[in-house]
């Protein structure tokens, strides 16, 4: 019988701000090109200052890597659960009622905590690269406090977002989710989310990974560093260690998966980008959209690399509502 929930996802919940700018501007501000970068509010509030010429999304979006995934699946048609952690202040509130509106449902037994919300600065440069400084705010304090148990139950999947790794708590809590999810039969699936994550808390990614999840999305940068292998193909092999299965996004070359037995490869269509922006989390929402559909894995692919290929053509990391249907009517 099918569960209540298709996808239940546990991330940081961040207010983004995205900004246009050029390589000179990185590195005038001594901001390292590509990567997410964690700061303090102060850092940031520097940034912003000194980049608000620079605004093109004047409207708060929200964002943190595993909402933008679940909120596309739901876009597309999952029913999904999310946990994080706001504080009770205008963003808060703001976050709540916007992934909401998303049809995302949250923990009932929690309540907005006195702090500050966590925010994101998303800087794309004019090669569509997005670089992120990230202050976490109330977000670096998640725990297992803010899961609800019984919902894992009640879901397909749980999709644990990488970048909790570098929150003792937020580590914790990721770990717990996936034990759980193994004691109620939950596939569990989870995401490398950025290079600098593979390279300095890779230890830590491994604790939460376990002794092996049921899938794992990441680029090639972040498979070929957390493998310690030279090519893809060395890179596959060491990855089906830690997983069942996997699907390793690569930009214009579309993607690789792995659905137990046979590798595929995933052509992209040729588009023009202009912001890389939220492509990995557009892709892992839309894949685990296909498979909650019976597609095959390289199916599932193929309609990821169309919706990631589409995000990249405009500003943010969600399509407009009538963008999920036309995706939907090309393959449905």
């Amino acid at each position: 019988m099918k569960r209540e929930f298709d996808i239940y996802g546990l991330g940081a919940a961040l207010v983004d701000t995205e900004i246009t700018l050029d390589d000179a501007d990185l590195h005038r501000m001594q901001v390292e090109k590509g990567v997410m970068t964690l700061v303090d509010e102060e850092r940031q509030h520097v940034l912003i200052e000194h980049l608000k010429e620079h605004l093109v999304a004047s409207k708060r979006a929200s964002g943190g890597s595993a909402a933008n995934s679940i909120i596309g699946a739901g876009y597309f048609g999952c029913r999904n659960f999310y946990s994080c952690k706001v504080a009770d202040d205008d963003n808060g509130r703001f976050y709540l009622n916007d992934i909401a509106a998303a049809g995302v449902m949250t923990p009932a037994h929690l309540a907005a905590a006195e702090g500050i919300t966590g925010k994101c600065l998303v800087m794309i440069t004019p090669d569509a690269e997005r670089t992120m400084n990230t202050y976490l705010g109330i977000s670096g304090s998640l725990s297992e406090t803010e899961i609800d148990f019984e919902a894992i139950a009640k879901a397909e999947m749980v999709y644990i977002e990488g970048y909790l790794v570098t929150s003792p708590s937020g580590r914790a809590a990721a770990i717990k989710m996936r034990e759980q999810a193994r004691r109620v039969g939950t596939r569990v699936a989870i995401s490398l989310s950025d290079p600098a994550m593979v390279q300095f808390f890779r230890d830590g990614l491994l604790e939460m990974i376990g002794d092996g999840v049921d899938l794992i999305f990441c680029n090639r940068e972040e498979a070929m560093q957390f493998a310690g292998a030279s090519t893809i193909d060395d890179a596959c092999n060491e990855l089906q260690k830690y997983a069942k299965t996997f699907a390793i996004t690569c930009g214009p070359d579309g993607a690789v998966v792995f659905d137990g037995q046979k590798l595929s490869q995933v052509d992209a269509p040729t588009v023009s980008a202009i912001d890389t922006n939220g492509a990995g989390d557009m892709f892992a929402g839309a894949f685990m959209y296909g498979l909650t559909q019976g597609l095959s894995f390289e199916f599932a692919g193929r309609f990821a690399a169309n919706a990631a290929a589409k995000v990249v053509t405009q500003y943010g990391p969600r399509l407009r509502p009538e963008q999920y249907e036309e995706l939907k009517r090309g393959f449905f």
